[in-house]
């Protein structure tokens, strides 16, 4: 089975190495890195880069494409490119997925018109407006559609698909062999939990990076 991450400029790392490290302890699983060039893509905070070992036009049938998320996504919403490219994978891929604000380009391909859908807390209104139904589910499933909440939740994602592809043994070992054992030291994960101050602090810092 061949999973196709996508890559660009400004992407969010853990939307991408978390669901990578869950389906890399798959057997059977191969991985490729793909965007729009084959070339290394910095991420948000200019600390890191991925390389993409090939172009769009290079991969054409993965069967899971991993959509991540990032600050570059809002530049991406009306880029032909990538979203023809989204929609012409869609077309065979068996599951098409997001992680964080990766759902807003799958909106943005039209592929989320009218489907639940779940993205970061601060960008269900923008989801909205890009024709899903945003809802506030750390997963959520719609046919073949598997979108996932903030950054982290991509670890929850590749769990949930792999359980549904493999079976749950195949998932609890991956978790285990991961150790993948949440216990936050602070109960304020979702802004329903958080402190009111924090979640000012939050959106202010959010909105600084979007316009960077």
């Amino acid at each position: 089975m061949k999973v196709a991450y996508l890559l660009y400029d400004r992407f969010t790392a853990l939307d991408i190495t978390g669901p990578h490290d869950v389906f890399n302890n798959v057997p059977g699983i191969d991985s490729i890195f793909v965007g729009e060039e084959a070339r290394p893509y910095r991420n948000e905070s200019d600390t890191l880069s991925i390389v993409a070992d090939a172009a769009i036009d290079e991969v054409t049938d993965p069967d899971i494409l991993v959509v991540p998320g990032g600050f570059g996504t809002r530049a991406l919403l009306d880029h032909a490119p990538l979203l023809d490219w989204i929609r012409a994978v869609d077309q065979t891929t068996t599951w098409t997925t997001s992680v964080c604000t990766g759902a807003l380009l799958l909106a943005a391909a039209g592929l989320l018109d009218g489907r639940p859908a779940t993205t970061h807390w601060l960008a269900r209104g923008t989801l909205a407006e890009l024709g899903a139904e945003p809802a506030t589910d750390r997963v959520v499933f719609d046919g073949k559609y598997v979108t996932a909440a903030g950054v982290s939740s991509g670890i929850d994602m590749a769990l949930r698909l792999a359980t549904e592809i493999y079976g749950p043994e195949v998932a609890q070992a991956v978790q285990l062999g991961i150790e993948y054992d949440p216990q936050p030291p602070h109960d304020t994960g979702a802004p329903e939990k958080a402190p009111k101050e924090i979640v000012e602090v939050v959106t202010m810092a959010f909105a600084a990076q979007e316009a960077g």
